[in-house]
């Protein structure tokens, strides 16, 4: 991961053409009418069957809101843009946490200084302390 001077961003991610055909075909499979586009259900299904959960309340409501109020649902470009994200935010959340088990070298679930000093020492060597030390407080 690259961080920005205004912070962390996710990296844009593109799907592969077998994961594309994937969520393609979960969307037909709870497109079981042929309606050409996902109701609020199905949406759910497909979450289920694409990220093995039941999107809550609160998440379905979100994309309803976001979905064209000239149709009855989602559509499937906007699924793909939908599951797109979803991925996106999946793989950044994979990373940070991996970085942060990296930096955790104890287990103890959060990082001290010793600990982001020892991490900076491995990647960044000559970076200097002042900036390791700016580092952890904006992260604290």
């Amino acid at each position: 991961m690259f961080f920005s001077q205004a912070g962390a961003r996710p990296r844009m991610w593109e799907a592969s053409p077998s994961e594309h055909k994937k969520w393609v075909e979960v969307f037909k499979a709870c497109d079981e009418e042929n309606k050409g586009y996902l109701s609020r259900e199905d949406f759910k299904v497909a979450v289920v069957m694409l990220f093995g959960y039941k999107p809550s309340k609160i998440e379905a409501d979100a994309v309803m809101s976001s979905v064209d109020p000239n149709t009855s649902g989602i559509l499937l470009k906007e699924f793909l843009d939908i599951v797109r994200k979803k991925k996106e935010a999946q793989l950044y959340r994979n990373e940070i946490r991996h970085i942060f088990t990296a930096f955790d070298r104890h287990y103890r679930g959060y990082l001290t200084l010793e600990d982001f000093k020892k991490a900076f020492k491995q990647v960044a060597p000559k970076l200097s302390e002042r900036i390791i030390l700016e580092v952890f407080r904006c992260v604290n």
